[in-house]
């Protein structure tokens, strides 16, 4: 391979001679779904997992089979190339191309059929694994392959990519569990295709037509390559690059099915699957071995391969060390036994004494060597899902580490006879060694495949030019080896350039031939496997990567200060893509769209600053505004994410920007500056209470304010909570002193928490006291990039409280997001801020401050039983440990939500434009839950106003906040509810005394904009 040095490809290559503007009128008018030619989708498809980017022509989310065909048909009318999207995971590039992408995943997401008595499933494209697997465990049956991603991968991206995982050593890859597949052609033609016997085969070519032709030219193609085929592809589990012409030889069934799986889009399209089901055993024990190092791990692969394990991975030390400087599973890393590497075997039973009798009868048999491993044999479930955690951590474990260079994928999923693991390891360790890179190895060791993420210099000349010499060497090495250059990723395009080294140039040769026969236009995924562009084209850094480097308010320390280098943060595993579990991302979830998942807004801002870009360049870009906007800023990728994009962050900062020197939307006046305008309400909080609930005025006052009509503004206390603080006689004067922050929301919205706040910390011996003045952590001021305005609060609280913070008196909260302020986004205003930097670590949560000091309390007991949902930013950012905690002190019977976020998000659920959204994000696990909960007479609790404003506005259910609860349990009983609502006579003198209050409140409305300029 000759070292070469490109220059960045250009965005829009390889679509001249299709008329685009043509195109998207006549997909319009065929496509039933939805056929997105705008900026900001052609941004958001614009690269995979992978080192590449190529800007799509267009996207089409088709919702039938029926759409499908016609979307082929009229990329086939205009000669436009197609690409097919699954996940959108794949690490070899295989997902990006300057074509139409056809994106399954948002409608094409159905199980057709499940037949449990035949073992079959036959589903849509975009389902996803998970969901295919839950329905088939009903049975006790499973789909077998499932790779790390398999909470959000799509079965049409598995067979794109002959996906295998961990369970693959049992299972085998994707074309070993595909039975039939319903595909289309570009040319048009619709087939059903599997196994064909030699009377079945005989039988399609007599019969004539395109499919009679194309199966007479498979077999011949067949006939001519058979011995080369037997001769060439490596006999190992896990052989996934090139194509599977091995399939169609006559021990195989001539099954075209298989054949056609992880051809990558290359060849057809792909419309239903039908795959097969496996035993599901319901018991699982894990063993867990630990050698002095990842080599001899390798080594003992075959032993204990003769135990017939269901799965055997093994990591080193130095994704452990990622992990660990990462803070990943800090917990569960202590699990591990003794070692520089380890394997992790697992074993299936039809109860656990069978699964746990086949892992100790390996471990009678290790104990016996003269150097056993160190071994912990694990069969809790819970404890085995920790374990395997660390596993499937790995590809966001070895990225962007810190104090480590950056990482890529590019010889990541390369692959050796399982009983050359050992020596494989030890040759490719010795060859990054040499080449000076660095990573660490993990994989599935029981099928041979070792994955890696390399340090690569992908910027400049002569790194790319190290990269192309490095992946040459490392090929010949896995060839000499009897191996696979991919094990389970493809080849796409980082290695389809080095197949003639595996299988030698008349098999390529016959790859070609293959993909013509379906594909004679070269339309499918054209640059991919066969014919491909080379390794080092279409990359996402190259030596062209020069992006803008704008100035931004925040410090973004984690990348050195560069918000184009946030920007790159993302590398694409999609796991902010699943639709259940964890908080991260709320929007997503709800609309299945790319643009709105953090993945997708992390590419268009990162198309933002790039030059050859359909993005709208700079801060005024439209494209990333509108993807923004659904945006909850629930902080859930923070800690969600495995690389830990922080997209609340971004969000606000491109929002100050996006509006600096403009109007805002009126939302943004109306609830971003809320601390102001409830401080005029508290002085006549019935007359404020009246005009915003007047059955008239108050609608209007709704739409002035961009206030969905379906919502109810939150009534303002008669009395707030410092009003009647100041009023209370001190108690516990010569106790340790905790300062209270007395939040906007709990102040002036519900009085009744801080009071509960203040008496269970006196009951705990603390004296309560409040900051010397009213001040504001500016909390919604973030959610419309008020950053000018949020910066000057927080040097106001700093000046105010500078005394009780170099006293260190802890600062106690109570509205999470409040709190969460001073744990973030104040030292990344203010990084080079001392007292900064002291008050994040001494502002708690309250069941932080007395978790902490738990030995010290004298804990009361509460018998009740209690569902409870944590604050989106306060699980993201602090955590809910604390909380469970206290819970397990007072003997609660407790279970936590997995719910995310409740979908109110500060001020987003109010707002008329995200309502629906809103409200879909709660019924998707909060709202039934806390339904249910209360009719079962148990408690819902929760610390967050949103969270608890959500749940009284779409349900009956009245949550506890969770000082409430403290608060019942020390002094016997829950804080009365503060204030009654309007009666209906109140009601009706509400107009009149509205329209008094009316020209006042236009008043207060106008000097709000004119300080626009202010609030930037």
């Amino acid at each position: 391979m000759a070292g070469h040095t490109p220059a960045r490809s250009p965005a829009r290559a390889a679509i001249s001679g299709v008329d685009v503007g043509a195109l998207a009128a006549d997909l319009r008018a065929a496509v039933v779904g939805e056929v997105r030619f705008d900026r900001g989708s052609r941004g958001a498809y614009s690269t995979d997992a992978s080192n590449y980017r190529q800007i799509p022509i267009g996207v089409v989310l088709p919702r039938g089979n029926n759409d499908v065909v016609a979307a082929v048909a009229a990329c086939r009318r205009h000669g436009a190339p197609i690409v097919h999207r699954g996940g959108g995971t794949s690490l070899a590039g295989q997902a990006t191309n300057a074509a139409v992408v056809i994106d399954g995943s948002k409608y094409l997401r159905g199980i057709i059929e499940l037949d449990p008595e035949r073992r079959r499933a036959r589903v849509q494209p975009g389902v996803v694994l998970d969901d295919l697997r839950d329905a088939a465990e009903r049975h006790g049956l499973t789909f077998g392959p499932d790779p790390a991603t398999h909470n959000h991968c799509t079965l049409g991206g598995m067979i794109g990519n002959n996906a295998c995982g961990v369970h693959s050593v049992t299972a085998g890859r994707t074309a070993d569990n595909v039975e039939e597949l319903d595909v289309v052609c570009y040319d048009g033609t619709r087939m059903r295709v599997g196994p064909t016997s030699p009377d079945e085969l005989a039988a399609i070519v007599t019969a004539g037509g395109r499919r009679g032709d194309l199966y007479r030219r498979l077999r011949d193609l067949r006939d001519r390559y058979a011995d080369l085929i037997r001769e060439r592809f490596p006999h190992i589990p896990r052989r996934v690059s090139g194509y599977n012409l091995d399939e169609l030889l006559p021990e195989r069934g001539f099954h075209v099915a298989r054949a056609l799986v992880g051809t990558e889009g290359t060849c057809v399209t792909v419309l239903e699957a039908t795959v097969r089901l496996v035993d599901s055993p319901p018991a699982r024990a894990l063993l867990v071995l630990g050698y002095p190092d990842v080599f001899h791990a390798g080594d003992h692969v075959p032993d204990i391969l003769r135990h017939g394990p269901v799965g055997l991975e093994g990591i080193d030390d130095v994704l452990v060390g990622y992990m660990e400087k990462k803070r990943m599973h800090p917990a569960d890393r202590r699990m591990l036994p003794e070692g520089g590497g380890w394997l992790l075997v697992e074993f299936a039973g039809a109860h656990a004494e069978e699964a746990d009798e086949k892992a100790r009868a390996l471990m009678e048999e290790l104990g016996r060597r003269h150097d056993p491993p160190a071994m912990k044999l694990f069969d809790d479930p819970h404890e085995e899902a920790h374990i395997w955690s660390i596993r499937e951590s790995g590809l966001g474990a070895t990225a962007r580490v810190p104090g480590e260079r950056d990482s890529w994928p590019g010889w990541e999923d390369s692959a050796v006879p399982p009983d050359r693991v050992g020596d494989y390891l030890r040759g490719l360790r010795g060859l990054l060694d040499r080449y000076g890179y660095d990573c660490a190895l993990y994989g599935h060791f029981g099928d041979g495949c070792i994955h890696v993420r390399i340090d690569f210099e992908l910027g400049t000349a002569d790194g790319l030019r190290r990269y192309r010499a490095f992946v040459d060497e490392a090929a010949d090495l896995v060839v000499t080896y009897g191996g696979s250059l991919s094990g389970e990723h493809g080849d796409g395009q980082a290695r389809a350039e080095l197949l003639a080294k595996m299988f030698g140039p008349e098999l390529v040769d016959a790859f070609a031939q293959f993909k013509a026969l379906w594909d004679p236009d070269n339309k499918m995924n054209p640059g991919k496997v066969v014919a491909p562009y080379r390794l080092d084209q279409h990359l996402k850094l190259g030596t062209g990567y020069a992006p803008a480097k704008p100035a931004t308010h925040f410090a973004y320390p984690q990348d050195d200060g560069d918000f184009a280098r946030a920007t790159l943060r993302c590398v694409g595993v999609g796991k902010c893509r699943r639709t259940d579990g964890g908080t991260m991302c709320p929007s997503y979830m709800v609309t299945l769209e790319e643009e709105h998942s953090t993945r997708g807004r992390a590419r268009l801002l990162f198309e933002m600053l790039q030059g050859d870009s359909p993005v709208d360049r700079g801060w005024r870009s439209d494209a990333v505004r509108d993807a923004l906007d659904l945006c909850l800023a629930c902080k859930g990728c923070k800690r969600d994410c495995p690389v830990g994009v922080d997209m609340a962050t971004y969000k606000a900062e491109f929002l100050s920007h996006h509006y600096q020197g403009r109007l805002r939307p009126r939302s943004a006046y109306a609830m971003g500056l809320i601390h102001w305008a409830a401080r005029a309400a508290a002085r006549m909080p019935d007359l404020a209470n009246l005009v915003s609930g007047a059955p008239l005025l108050g609608e209007v006052v709704k739409r002035l304010g961009g206030v969905a009509g379906q919502r109810q503004v939150p009534r303002f206390a008669r009395e707030t909570f410092t009003q009647w603080f100041a009023r209370r006689e001190s108690r516990n004067t010569d106790r340790p002193r905790v300062l209270l922050w007395p939040d906007t929301f709990n102040n002036h919205f519900h009085p009744e928490v801080a009071k509960a706040t203040v008496e269970v910390l006196e009951a705990c011996g603390y004296r309560v006291d409040l900051p010397p003045r009213t001040l504001c952590c500016g909390r919604p001021l973030y959610d419309y990039g008020m950053l000018t305005l949020a910066r000057r609060q927080l040097r106001q609280i700093l000046q105010a409280l500078r005394a009780d913070i170099a006293a260190g008196v802890p600062l106690v909260g109570m509205e999470p997001s409040c709190l969460v302020v001073f744990r973030d986004e104040l030292v990344n205003l203010l990084p080079h801020d001392g007292d900064a930097r002291r008050l994040q670590r001494q502002a708690f949560m309250l069941t932080e401050f007395l978790a902490d000091r738990a030995d010290e309390i004298d804990w009361p007991a509460l018998e009740r039983k209690a569902v409870v949902h944590g604050h989106c930013h306060q699980s993201s950012i602090i955590g809910m440990d604390a909380d469970l905690a206290v819970f397990d002190r007072l003997g609660l019977d407790c279970q936590l939500l997995d719910s995310g976020c409740c979908g109110m998000a500060g001020s987003f659920g109010f707002e008329k434009d995200h309502y629906d959204v809103s409200v879909a994000c709660a019924e998707r696990v909060l709202l039934p839950a806390a339904r249910t909960a209360a009719a079962e007479g148990a408690l819902v609790v929760t610390s967050g106003f949103s969270c608890r404003e959500q749940l009284r506005q779409l349900s009956d259910v009245r949550a506890l906040h969770t000082h409430e609860l403290l608060r019942m349990a020390f002094l016997g009983e829950a804080a009365p509810a503060d204030g009654q609502p309007v009666g209906v006579a109140g009601l009706l003198r509400a107009n009149r005394v509205a329209l008094g209050a009316a020209a006042g409140l236009a008043g207060l409305a106008g000097a709000l904009l004119r300080r626009r300029r202010t609030v930037t």
